[in-house]
């Protein structure tokens, strides 16, 4: 992530206790303006990972996509078996 918005920016941002809102906001205009957004998030949902905003995506904001995944993967074992 050495390339991202977030590089320069203190990393307690991106990691906010419950009920930090101003944080969560923080993060995703950080994240808005990233060049490797996509990367990140992907990135993150690869990792299945529960903790952070990672590419402008809160862990809950994730959570679809990973289940979408999830499910795609499961259709396509079951399409070749």
């Amino acid at each position: 992530m050495a390339a991202g918005a977030c590089a320069t920016e203190n990393w307690d941002t991106f990691f906010p206790s419950p009920g930090q809102r101003n944080s969560v906001r923080d993060a995703k205009w950080i994240c808005s303006g990233c060049s490797i957004r996509s990367e990140c998030l992907e990135g993150a949902l690869e990792r299945e990972e529960r903790f952070g905003i990672w590419g402008g995506l809160t862990e809950r904001e994730r959570r679809p996509l990973r289940r979408q995944r999830r499910q795609r993967r499961l259709a396509l074992l079951s399409e070749q078996g």
